[in-house]
């Protein structure tokens, strides 16, 4: 019994090492997403063009490359509804993220629009796994 629970400890250590990186990205987003209002510089430039949506769509679409490429890594492939999974997921977390923003952390809000810009980034992070990605990792 004793062995069993050794060589299930180390298969689990070597299944999460695919996705070290994945998981320090989405602990750095929570980070980030979670300081305080006040500690965010305010320039009328950034609010002009949006900037914090642009910074969004690359934060989540990271996010889905990195864990499509520990899965990747894992099973050797990643098809179509894996990567569909990890874009939903991915979502769903930038939702989680705006309901911890305008309920615990001051000065900050629920912005409908940074879910929409954490949607399309974890689209195309998908889309752009699927479709080069996999090619390099061969």
């Amino acid at each position: 019994m004793n062995e069993i629970n050794t060589t299930d400890n180390k298969l689990s250590m070597r299944m999460i090492r695919y996705y070290i990186p994945a998981i320090m990205w989405i602990i750095l987003i929570l980070i980030l997403c979670t300081l305080p209002g006040s500690a965010l510089p305010h320039v009328s430039l950034f609010d002009k063009l949006h900037i914090d949506k642009v910074v969004h769509f690359f934060l989540f679409g990271g996010t889905v490359i990195l864990l499509a490429y520990g899965l990747h890594r894992q099973q050797k492939h990643v098809n179509i509804p894996a990567l569909v999974g990890l874009a939903v997921a991915a979502t769903l977390y930038g939702l989680a993220i705006e309901f911890i923003q305008k309920y615990f952390i001051p000065n900050r809000s629920f912005e409908l629009m940074d879910v929409v810009a954490d949607g399309a980034g974890a689209v195309v992070g998908a889309l752009i796994f699927g479709l080069i990605g996999k090619r390099f990792l061969k």
